[in-house]
């Protein structure tokens, strides 16, 4: 649609809206209308992230057909901004301004958090990403993952290495996506804090979406590093595995994070090393029990994937209608954020770290895959963690 028929569409909304005496946008438009609720996905590009919006439409369809909330259907809108920093700024400002939406929520994109962070300031509105992933996501009093994040992930992988497996040598390869460079700093720096321990080596030239990552792995190998503790999306770290097998170098100890935790990764990999290890964000997707039960089985029941990002997208959904559900009178976007700042912490088994709205989660499950196995396995009978 075109600048002077989107003009004309927004007069014609405008003169609905007064006719009819409906509401603003972000305000209740009455006890039968849709609470508008959306979410801003990297869904389309390199590396994308659609189980999450996925798992949330899931979550609100059931509660929705269960009959809402006292009758009052969520109305979930999902945007792809494709990984492009305009799109992803327009589909910020087309749910949150046009669509009225009351708060985001299973969003799951490279960049949108820290683009939009000030806009949704601006607009009092909150957002629950699904999965978190650039840095605004985790530094601004408006956005409010529901996973812990790569920042805390890798500061959690590298610790686990260095404190649990005992290993020593562990360089540092990034990917990095934006302004990121500074926030993974500081999560090897805690690691630092934390263990006395610094990386060998550190290359944060790393690219994503190499064709080719043998130069970056032999170049590892040649600093002496015993282990290496990496930030890839799971393509990437299929290439690197694979790359370092080619080399012959097999005694290598992989530190990566919940991003390489699937079933296709398990399969793509006949030779892990060393083991490859990763902190799982929430609790195993591939353990069959009941703290996993209901999560798989409304997967199941939409064919959406079972893999930790579908966990995020659920939880957030989950924890968002948990709220809502204690809101009294009208559900705006004002009462929406009032509830999620004075939320009491939602403890649920799929995650180390009960959620509240504002307070970073800082654990994981430590699991490993091993060469020639293609299962991932637990190696811990409790979540992992670090303070701070």
């Amino acid at each position: 649609m075109n600048s002077r028929a989107l003009t004309a569409a927004a007069v014609l909304l405008v003169g609905a809206l007064a006719l009819s005496g409906c509401s603003a946008p972000g305000s209740d438009g009455g006890s039968g209308s849709p609470i508008i609720v959306g979410s801003v996905n990297t869904i389309s590009g390199p590396a994308t992230f659609p189980e999450a919006s996925q798992a949330a439409a899931a979550v609100f369809d059931a509660f929705n057909k269960a009959g809402g909330l006292n009758g009052r259907k969520i109305e979930y809108k999902k945007l792809d901004d494709k990984g492009d920093p305009a799109t992803a700024t327009a589909s910020a400002r087309e749910l949150v301004g046009s669509d009225g939406a009351v708060a985001l929520v299973g969003s799951a994109s490279l960049i949108e958090c820290e683009l939009n962070a000030k806009y949704y300031e601006q607009e009092g509105i909150l957002s629950i990403p699904g999965i978190g992933v650039d840095t605004g996501c985790f530094d601004s009093k408006n956005i409010s993952p529901a996973n812990v994040g790569p920042f805390n992930d890798l500061t959690l992988t590298l610790q686990y290495g260095s404190e649990v497996l005992g290993l020593n040598d562990i360089c540092v390869l990034l990917e990095i996506a934006g302004s990121t460079r500074p926030t993974y700093q500081a999560a090897i720096d805690k690691w630092t804090k934390l263990t006395g321990k610094k990386p060998k080596y550190i290359d944060d030239t790393v690219p994503y979406g190499a064709s080719d990552y043998t130069p970056y792995i032999v170049k590892a190998r040649q600093q002496g590093c015993k282990a290496l503790a990496i930030n890839p999306v799971e393509p990437d770290a299929i290439g690197q595995v694979k790359a370092a097998n080619a080399q012959g170098w097999n005694d290598v100890t992989w530190l990566y994070l919940t991003s390489v935790y699937s079933e296709n990764f398990a399969k793509a990999v006949d030779n892990a090393g060393a083991g490859i290890y990763v902190p799982a964000e929430f609790y195993p997707f591939t353990e069959e029990n009941d703290i996993n039960k209901e999560w798989r089985d409304l997967m199941a029941a939409n064919n959406i994937p079972l893999t930790a990002f579908s966990q995020g997208g659920y939880l957030a959904a989950t924890h968002f209608i948990e709220v809502l559900k204690t809101i009294k009178g009208d559900v705006t976007r004002e009462s929406v954020t009032a509830a999620l700042r004075k939320m009491k912490p939602i403890d649920n088994p799929m995650i180390g770290t009960p959620y509240t709205f504002g307070v970073n989660n800082t654990a994981g499950w430590p699991i490993e895959l091993k060469s020639g196995t293609h299962t991932w396995q637990k190696v811990a009978d409790d979540w992992f963690r670090f303070e701070g």
